[in-house]
């Protein structure tokens, strides 16, 4: 089905910034004070318009959008660089959720009778995309944070063997780990569990972190998932030989020591001290997971480019990613000052993004010639559901994987009050860092520290599909300083808590619209400055995710 794009035009005046920077050329500065804050507020009303129905893969909202976008490459003079001459990419999508009636799981400890746990109360599985039935009996082993890090200095599996045993863990990483590879860490556990040799997987919360437990998670984890599918058919991101994978709640969780030669809390206060630990548990799992395997979706991804000047540089690419899709229309909000409403605009998450990054692709257009390398602006889908579309281009990126140099994300920048300081994640850990201080010094903001470490942020948008591929990532967002009484840090919480994946992420919301312009001058000039280096960017010397993944 064809629908009509209607594009509006805003002119607004010139945006100017700071001094002359010495470590810039003349004429990117001259570009960079380009920028129109309207172009960013025009994009994000669209894309954030209630027509849109909140932007889902796969529906009429979706390819709104994505008309769009298509129609910004197409002005901007964008070549198309999605499959048979298109600007898309097709991302196939596999659906599966857990049949909860069908789903069970008991303990069996020698000489007591079988306890049958409760499904939502006790415990939740994650769906098996592998198949409908996936049955599995076997021994546990408390296997601590279920990290394997000998890089760090830690490793809980070095003195055990896991092989056709289910282990149980807690949730997260050892507390001195930085916070990126803690991150990093607590989500790979599937992968190392996997590696071993285990059959299954069993988490739980130590007691002091209430935001991982089952009845904080119930109703997110007991949705549909989707992974992405190559083209032999097969799902992405999965493990099939862990025939179950649960969560378990905490007071549940302390049974399972019962007569372990460890108790819970010694087990725990081994966690807080950051010790390594592993012992078999004194019980066994028999575990049903029925999983429902249908209406699969096909997302796409809009990927334009604008090719490089040098004969030899332009071969190769600084990608630019942001996810243009969000949540759709859920159940409507009650108790709350938009009674009824259940359209998820996704005005800041991630229309912001979008439209920043378009803007920065416009700024690329103004400079009398093209930088050395090609530049891709690629809007990915599927990001609410687990950064699919971004996994799945840098995994099948639609130029050589090995010519891609580096990759700048924009996901909810935050921009309600003056940008004055930035958080930009990554930046410790390759060369890119250069090209984000010459560009900050440009702007006049502070690189400040990682505020919300908690929140695991360089885990969670799209660049990290890029690190995973060895790429150099950067992830620009703001920092705390506010220029006034106002606490940065507060405000970013209090929106996460009240407005984040809700009907009030809409344009009703008190933007800064000069802060989105700075957020362009910092995209553009540090893509800018990526793409005219003589050498592409590398990963520091003994880096944890250059040496995990750089090639």
């Amino acid at each position: 089905m064809t629908y009509t794009l209607i594009v509006l035009v805003i002119i607004t005046s010139t945006y100017s910034v700071s001094a002359q920077n010495p470590t810039i050329p003349a004429e990117a500065q001259t570009v960079a004070r380009s920028v129109q804050p309207g172009n960013i507020e025009k994009t994000m009303r669209y894309l954030a318009d209630d027509r849109l129905e909140g932007r889902k893969p796969g529906t009429r909202g979706f390819e709104l959008a994505a008309q769009y976008v298509e129609a910004q490459f197409k002005t901007l003079g964008f070549k198309p660089m999605g499959q048979n001459g298109t600007y898309r990419q097709v991302v196939p999508l596999r659906r599966a959720q857990v049949r909860e009636a069908g789903s069970t799981m008991a303990i069996t400890r020698d000489g007591t009778p079988e306890q049958k746990l409760i499904y939502g109360k006790n415990f939740v599985f994650s769906p098996q995309f592998g198949q409908e039935t996936s049955i599995v009996s076997a021994p546990v082993v408390f296997v601590g944070f279920g990290v394997s890090a000998p890089e760090l200095g830690y490793d809980d599996y070095a003195n055990i063997d896991v092989k056709g045993k289910i282990v149980a863990c807690f949730n997260g990483a050892p507390a001195t780990f930085p916070s990126n590879q803690r991150a990093y860490s607590n989500s790979a556990k599937p992968e190392v569990a996997a590696a071993k040799g285990a059959v299954g997987m069993i988490t739980f919360s130590l007691p002091t972190d209430m935001m991982a437990r089952i009845e904080a998670n119930a109703p997110r984890t007991r949705q549909a998932t989707y992974k992405w599918v190559d083209t032999k058919g097969q799902v992405q991101r999965t493990f099939p030989n862990l025939k179950v994978l649960a969560s378990m709640g905490d007071s549940t969780a302390r049974t399972l020591f019962a007569g372990a030669a460890t108790s819970f809390d010694q087990a725990r206060i081994a966690a807080n001290k950051s010790q390594p630990q592993a012992f078999p548990l004194n019980f066994s799992v028999r575990a049903t997971t029925q999983t429902e395997l249908n209406n699969d979706l096909v997302g796409e991804n809009l990927i334009g480019l604008l090719p490089g000047s040098d004969p030899t540089l332009k071969n190769e690419y600084v990608v630019y990613v942001s996810h243009l899709d969000h949540l759709g229309i859920t159940k409507p909000v009650r108790g709350t000052s938009m009674p009824g409403d259940s359209i998820n605009n996704g005005a800041h998450d991630n229309a912001s993004g979008m439209a920043i990054n378009l803007e920065a692709a416009r700024l690329f257009t103004l400079l009398p010639k093209a930088p050395r390398r090609s530049i891709l602006f690629v809007a990915v889908t599927a990001e609410e559901m687990g950064l699919l579309g971004s996994d799945y281009f840098a995994s099948n990126p639609t130029v050589p994987k090995k010519d891609i140099v580096a990759n700048l994300c924009l996901d909810m920048p935050f921009f309600f009050h003056p940008l004055l300081d930035i958080v930009p994640y990554g930046v410790e850990h390759s060369s890119m860092a250069g090209a984000v201080q010459s560009a900050a010094g440009f702007v006049g903001v502070v690189i400040a520290k990682d505020p919300i470490p908690e929140q695991s942020v360089f885990m969670r948008s799209d660049h990290f599909s890029f690190v995973r591929q060895g790429i150099p990532a950067i992830y620009v967002k703001s920092g705390s300083t506010t220029g006034d009484a106002r606490d940065g840090t507060a405000l970013n919480l209090a929106w996460r808590a009240s407005t984040y994946h809700t009907p009030q992420d809409d344009m009703n919301q008190p933007f800064d619209w000069n802060a989105a312009a700075r957020h362009v001058q910092l995209q553009f000039l540090i893509g800018y400055l990526t793409a005219q280096a003589d050498t592409r960017p590398v990963w520091n010397k003994g880096d944890f995710f250059g040496t995990k993944f750089g090639r």
